[in-house]
């Protein structure tokens, strides 16, 4: 008798814990992720595929400003507040230094066990005073897009230098319009004043020995006779090979400029890729990818871009944002969307996997491009970056736009840096 009862409370009470449990409202995880190309399109497909396998979590995908600056700012008023409205935060790869205090240690969610998977400089990246506080999600590095059947028609190869890029896309610029295309331009490239163009930027002078803004040891040193040739370069394509509004563009205006058939070559992100190649893109088959050219330096130079999942520690759910996290930057969900939208992977074995080399071959031949990128100077700089990077976009935005002459910018500039960081003058 006695054990009849003490099953029948067994069973009671495992049904009273099943009961709360299917009638417990679902858990909410709130992502903000951005929407360049087809980012937010694939975070949603991920976190279906995650919801598929865990029923009682609701993920929602936030949609977030394009230009980094404008994520930064509306990232920092939730972090200002701590605000427990967002669980995920898709972050840059220069911000870990800057935000860390907002975010939780991974490492304490299971994050160890994989972290070794992962390029280990980017590890490196991500972690602040032994805090794994972002795990790696994809990883970028600026590229050269070029049209390969207009590059076979005009009798060219893919330039290596700045020079041979300059006649190239001033030669396939004028035989398109006299074939009537008014709108063809040569180069587009990311001009506007925010991040985009510090990348542009410091992809122009390391290419052409004028340094890194702030050297790796610390020194400030970009007002130099090698940056002043390079940025007075530039500033010459607006108008003449890259149409005047460049100096207005992100990522998406150029990508729509050559993947609408107007340009001959591009500069961008790998992300650009699997979209020219899909059925509706005018070029899909046409074009190809290149390191970016070289200048006095003899090598071009490709800056190092990428995302990161970070949880926030204001998450009223921080186990189970982590394990969305960790599932969203997992090997297969690596996989897919470097399949499906090529976006570089931040395991290293899937560069070594036959699936993703055949939808994104360069993932193999650029390999040396993606490991060799050119870091912004954001660890030397922290926790002030954010203002590094705006007066260097801007000193270089004012050039391009005929507003000042390089070399009182880059003077100017130099002065500008040693005052906030208090860092020394080469």
């Amino acid at each position: 008798m006695k054990l009849r009862v003490a099953v029948a409370v067994a069973l009671v009470s495992i049904l009273s814990l099943s009961s709360l449990i299917f009638a417990a409202e679902p858990v909410r995880i709130t992502i903000a992720t951005g929407a360049v190309g087809d980012e937010l399109e694939k975070s949603r497909e991920a976190a279906a595929r995650y919801m598929e396998t865990h029923p009682n979590v609701e993920i929602t995908v936030l949609d977030t400003p394009d230009m980094v600056q404008d994520r930064l700012g509306l990232y920092l008023q939730f972090f200002e507040t701590r605000s427990p409205e967002i669980d995920v935060y898709q972050i840059d790869v220069i911000w870990p230094g800057d935000l860390a205090e907002h975010f939780v240690d991974l490492y304490e969610y299971g994050a160890e066990e994989i972290a070794a998977l992962h390029f280990s400089e980017i590890i490196e990246n991500n972690t602040v005073d032994g805090r794994l506080v972002a795990i790696p999600w994809f990883t970028d590095a600026g590229l050269l897009y070029y049209r390969a059947d207009l590059l076979e028609e005009y009798g060219l190869e893919p330039p290596k230098t700045w020079d041979e890029l300059e006649a190239a896309a001033l030669k396939i610029q004028e035989g398109e319009r006299e074939k009537g295309n008014e709108d063809f331009w040569g180069y587009v490239w990311q001009g506007n004043a925010y991040e985009g163009l510090t990348c542009n930027a410091l992809e122009w002078f390391a290419s052409n020995g004028g340094g890194t803004v702030i050297d790796s040891d610390g020194v400030i040193s970009i007002f130099n006779p090698n940056a002043l040739e390079i940025l007075e370069k530039a500033a010459s394509w607006v108008g003449t090979i890259s149409p005047p509004g460049v100096i207005g563009f992100a990522e998406e205006d150029a990508r729509n400029m050559f993947q609408g058939g107007n340009a001959a070559f591009m500069r961008n992100w790998p992300y650009a890729y699997a979209l020219g190649q899909s059925k509706d893109s005018v070029i899909a088959g046409k074009f190809d990818v290149s390191p970016l050219p070289a200048g006095a330096s003899g090598a071009g130079a490709a800056t190092l871009g990428g995302w990161q999942l970070a949880v926030s520690k204001y998450s009223p759910h921080p186990e189970i944002a982590a394990d969305v996290a960790l599932f969203m930057a997992s090997y297969d969900e690596q996989k897919i969307r470097a399949i499906e939208a090529s976006y570089n992977p931040t395991i290293m074995s899937l560069y070594s996997d036959q699936e993703v080399l055949e939808a994104v071959p360069f993932f193999g031949s650029l390999y040396d491009v993606f490991i060799n990128a050119v870091a912004r100077p954001s660890t030397i700089s922290a926790p002030q970056y954010n203002e590094v990077s705006t007066l260097f976009f801007n000193a270089v935005h004012n050039v391009l736009t005929g507003k000042d002459k390089a070399a009182n910018a880059l003077e100017e500039l130099e002065l500008d840096l040693h005052d906030l960081t208090g860092l020394p003058i080469k």
